[in-house]
Order: C-alpha cells, then sequence, then structure tokens
C-alpha cells in the first residue's frame, strides 16, 4: 500500500499539468457544490431571521368590514380578554398614508400606523428617549407620535432632540412622545427599517377616516399553540361575519415553516445540480487515466514480467485515481469556502460554508476517484506482460 501511494504520487509529480487538468474538474464540481449550498443557506438564515424580528409568534387579522357585518374594536379585545391562556398581546393596526413635515422638511415615504400600548412589546423594539403610547393616550385620543430612527434624526439631528418636538402629520400637529433605537445597522434611508410613525390607534381612525380598523395582530404566549390560536380566531370571526372570504389570518410560525421547507428544496436543488459538475469530473479522471494506461503499458509489462501481481498494478492506479481526486477536493474546499464568503459578502448576507456541504462533496469526489478509477485500473492490470512489453 505505501509503495502505491508512492508511485502514485511520482506519476501524479512528474505529469503536473495533466494532474492539474485531471483534478481541475473535481476542484470546480466541490467548490460549486460548497458555494451554491452555502449562498442558498445563507439567504434561508437572513429570511429566517427577518421572519424571526417580525415575531414568530404573531398572528396577523386582515377584516373586510362590510357596513351590516363587521367586528367592532370591542368584541377584538372581548374576544382577546376571553383567551388570555393562549394570547399575550393584541393590537388594532390602521395603516395612514400621510406625509410628515417638519418646517421646510418633509417626508412621504414613512409608514404611519395607528397601534396600541401593547406594540413596542410585541416588536420587541427599544427607545432611544422617551416613552411609547399609553393606555390614557388611546382613550384621550391624544394627537401624540412614536417616531423611528431616521425621521427622529431627519427632523431634529438626534433621537434624543425629537421628544417635545411638533410634527405635522397631513397637516395636522401631532407631539413627539418617544423615538424607536435603530433597527438597520447597515442602511438608513427613506422608506427603510427605520422609516416608521406610530399614532394610538384611536387617533389614527380619525385621520385615516376608515372608522374602524381591518387589521389586528395578536401575540400567542408560545408558538406551540399557534394551531390552537388560529383555530379559536377563525370560529369567532366566522360568527360575526358568516363568510370566511371576509377575513384572512395568517401566522407568522406557519409562514417562516412553509418558507423553510422550500429552501430546503432549493438548497437540496441547486446541490444537486452543482454536483453534476463531479460526476463529469469523474468522466473526465477515468478518461486520463485510461490515457496514462497507454501511455505506460511497457512499464506495466516490464512490473508484470518482474512478478509483479495483478491486484498490486490494479492497486497502484486506483491509489493515483484516488490522490488525484482526494487533492482535488481539498483545493475544491478550500477555494468554495473562500468564494462563498465573499459571494455572501457582496450580497450583503453571511454565508460561511456549510460543514453538510463540505463533507458531502469531498466524499463524492473520493467515491468518484475509486469508481471511475477501477475501470482503468482494471484494464491495467488485465494487461498481457508478453503483449505488453511489445508495445512501443
Amino acid at each position: 500500500m505505501l509503495q502505491s501511494l508512492k508511485l502514485a504520487i511520482k506519476s501524479i509529480w512528474s505529469n503536473k499539468m495533466r494532474s492539474f487538468l485531471t483534478m481541475l474538474g473535481i476542484v470546480i464540481g466541490v467548490a460549486s457544490v460548497i458555494i451554491l449550498v452555502s449562498l442558498v443557506n445563507g439567504y434561508m438564515s437572513y429570511m429566517m431571521e427577518s421572519f424571526t424580528s417580525m415575531g414568530t409568534n404573531q398572528i396577523s387579522v386582515r377584516l373586510t368590514n362590510l357596513t351590516s357585518r363587521h367586528a367592532t374594536v370591542e368584541q377584538m379585545y372581548s374576544f382577546y380578554n376571553e383567551h388570555t391562556d393562549i394570547f399575550s398581546q393584541m393590537t388594532p393596526q390602521i395603516t395612514v398614508s400621510a406625509t410628515l413635515k417638519n418646517g421646510s422638511d418633509s417626508l412621504t415615504d414613512t409608514s404611519v400606523s395607528g397601534v396600541s400600548e401593547q406594540y413596542i412589546d410585541m416588536k420587541a423594539y427599544k427607545l432611544v428617549s422617551g416613552r411609547f403610547i399609553s393606555y390614557s393616550d388611546l382613550m384621550g385620543k391624544q394627537k401624540v407620535c412614536v417616531l423611528g430612527y431616521y425621521p427622529a434624526q431627519k427632523f431634529f439631528e438626534t433621537p434624543e432632540k425629537a421628544v417635545g418636538q411638533i410634527v405635522k402629520i397631513n397637516g395636522y400637529a401631532y407631539t413627539v412622545i418617544g423615538a424607536v433605537e435603530r433597527q438597520d445597522t447597515t442602511t438608513l434611508e427613506a422608506g427603510g427599517t427605520d422609516d416608521f410613525c406610530y399614532l394610538p390607534y384611536t387617533t389614527a381612525v380619525k385621520l385615516s377616516r376608515t372608522g374602524i380598523p381591518s387589521s389586528y395582530t395578536f401575540a400567542t404566549v408560545d408558538t406551540t399553540v399557534t394551531t390552537d390560536a388560529v383555530d379559536l380566531l377563525t370560529t369567532f370571526l366566522t360568527g360575526i361575519y358568516r363568510n370566511t372570504d371576509l377575513f384572512h389570518i395568517t401566522a407568522m410560525s406557519e409562514m417562516l415553516d412553509s418558507l423553510n421547507s422550500m429552501i430546503s428544496k432549493m438548497s437540496l436543488m441547486l446541490g444537486g445540480i452543482a454536483g453534476i459538475s463531479l460526476l463529469v469530473a469523474g468522466v473526465g479522471v477515468m478518461n486520463i487515466m485510461l490515457v496514462s494506461v497507454t501511455e505506460r503499458t511497457k512499464e506495466i509489462g516490464i512490473r508484470k514480467a518482474l512478478g509483479a501481481r495483478p491486484g498490486v498494478i490494479m492497486q497502484q492506479f486506483v491509489m493515483e485515481a484516488l490522490l488525484t481526486s482526494m487533492i482535488g477536493g481539498v483545493i475544491g474546499i478550500v477555494l468554495g469556502s473562500v468564494l462563498s464568503n465573499v459571494v455572501g459578502a457582496a450580497m450583503g448576507i453571511s454565508a460561511p460554508p456549510t460543514p453538510i456541504a463540505v463533507i458531502v462533496s469531498f466524499s463524492v469526489s473520493v467515491v468518484i476517484g475509486l469508481v471511475f478509477g477501477y475501470m482503468p485500473a482494471k484494464r491495467a492490470a488485465s494487461l498481457n506482460p508478453i503483449d505488453a512489453l511489445r508495445t512501443e
């Protein structure tokens, strides 16, 4: 075995260009698998973090309110209070199309929403300064607002300076009572994740002129009760609307599970596509090894004439193919690991090499060396020494 290994290394080293071209397919195949799988997994992690930040225990309810048939805020709160063993928080949500102004500065892309006092806990936000909307603000329909980091900085230089100032929303003056800490550490822009403004939902109802909220967000005590929560909401709303087409319930945890399943299948598919290049590389290994056998026919004849057994000849050629594939696999792992991080950084995601992809791709390269090296090795071992010695 040791002698076969030495001969294999000597053969690879003496034919550097041919050995490099043989390895190239393995290198590209292994690197492709690692890069694609790592990027897909990195993107999946990014998407999961995004969904998690939205709250995996949250359930969104969208209502189509009719004049004769609709759910009131009082009914929704009554339902929520009856099931505090299932729900931990609840808030109406009213989206307002609005323009924010402070002096000559104005913002038109800011997301303006009416929410309850529980919304900050549901989103797990922290305040840079001031306070969030309180129950008394809701009851008194106070014209107060909480700004995101972007509008607070845009209008008042720093979020700390924003508290106590006046912001006009669609021409109406609102007092800033708080500013939320920055969410996106990389980008701060109009329409981004930090460009928002929260009002008491009782005030937003008047501002939007809708009269009745058509959107609610519930937070469950735990993701394990999500199915029960959805069933309870469905039964309750069916009793009011009589038509399931008039409301839509979306559980974030279910969406996350679906997304996870979809991206896992995509990862498997892309890994398989990249794996085809490994199969092509195996054919390349076999062809080069067959050429090697043809070139070294006389050498094989001399070794067999001197008493070398067919098994020893076969072992040498299999070892050569295996070593070529292993070296190519190692180079492919290094190249794939570097490029996955570089490409991931360019895409703005973290895409470190996935251990499973590294192990599987290297294992496949080893198997390819064994499988595709077997046929040339068998051919070399079966050569007749007399015929081999006659070869010029």
